[in-house]
C-alpha cells in the first residue's frame, strides 16, 4: 500500500500565522491546524499544497522550506508542514468554519487538532524570526 502524504501551510504575515477552524470531521470539527490536504497520486507536495490552499482558501501561494519534522498519522498517512507566501488573494474560509491571525504568544492558547500541535515550538520559532 503507498503511503498517503497529507501536507500543511504555514502561512505567515507581518508575524501572525493563519490557523483554520476545522468544520469535519466531527471528532475534529472546532479544533484548528494548519490549512491543507491530501496529495493526488503522483501530485508533488508543493503542486499538492498550493491546489489544496487555492481550493480551501481561494489564494495562490508558493511552497517554500519543510517546517518541522513529519507526523505519523497512522500506518501509511504522513503529515507535512512548509512555510507559503502569498502571491495573491485574500484567505476566505471556503472549507472551515473560521480563519484567524495569531501571533506566536497565542499558538499554545489554540485548542488543535492533535497531530499540528507537533509543530507548535517550530511554528513559534518561524514566527519570531519573521
Amino acid at each position: 500500500m503507498d503511503e498517503q502524504i497529507v501536507v500543511a501551510g504555514a502561512l505567515i504575515s507581518a508575524a501572525k500565522l493563519l490557523v483554520a477552524q476545522r468544520q469535519r470531521p466531527p471528532e475534529l470539527a472546532g479544533l484548528w491546524e494548519l490549512p491543507g490536504g491530501k496529495a493526488l497520486p503522483g501530485e508533488s507536495d508543493a503542486d499538492a499544497l498550493a491546489r489544496e490552499l487555492h481550493e480551501e482558501l481561494g489564494i495562490e501561494v508558493t511552497v517554500g522550506d519543510r517546517l518541522g519534522a513529519d507526523v505519523r498519522l497512522g500506518p501509511a498517512r504522513t503529515l507535512r508542514a512548509y512555510r507559503v507566501g502569498l502571491t495573491s488573494g485574500s484567505p476566505q474560509p471556503h472549507d472551515h468554519r473560521a480563519l484567524r491571525w495569531v501571533d506566536a504568544d497565542e499558538l499554545d492558547h489554540l485548542a488543535w487538532v492533535p497531530a499540528d500541535r507537533a509543530w507548535l515550538a517550530d511554528l513559534v520559532d518561524a514566527l519570531r524570526s519573521d
